[in-house]
């Protein structure tokens, strides 16, 4: 039987963390939505399954965690101090794989754009931000 109390299991805070539908993600949601914007959510059959599809204008936006995609910000220079050896390669390649997946995009037409956690903070910029990319 499980104690209560105990400290969770790394397993279980890494199972916790989600892909899709992040408290980062869905302010820009909301953000784009106010604007009068409408948009298609994770489409299968595109690289990197983009976080919000505007097929009409052929653009993209992406809400990356500055963690999980290595922003130059603090939160994404922020590395973990333990098992580096399973943390630098995998950051490493979730940058990598980013980068393709833009590379594809960018080769098929869409104009990608990439919002970032840590500019979820600042919402009037941020509009200002989207509202020029998506005229």
């Amino acid at each position: 039987m499980k104690k209560t109390g105990v400290k969770k299991s790394r397993r279980e805070i890494m199972q916790a963390v989600r892909s899709k539908n992040t408290k980062p993600e869905m302010l820009v949601r909301k953000l784009v939505h106010k604007m009068g914007y409408r948009y298609r959510l994770h489409k299968k059959g595109l690289a990197g399954s983009p976080d919000m599809v505007f097929p009409k204008q052929q653009k993209i936006i992406f809400v990356h965690g500055c963690f999980w995609h290595g922003h130059d910000c603090l939160s994404g220079k922020n590395k973990p101090s333990s098992n580096r050896e399973y943390w630098g390669p995998k950051l490493k390649r979730n940058m990598e794989r980013d980068k393709e997946n833009q590379a594809i995009l960018k080769a098929e037409g869409w104009k990608v754009f990439i919002v970032w956690e840590c500019e979820t903070k600042d919402q009037d910029v941020l509009s200002k931000r989207i509202r020029s990319f998506l005229k």
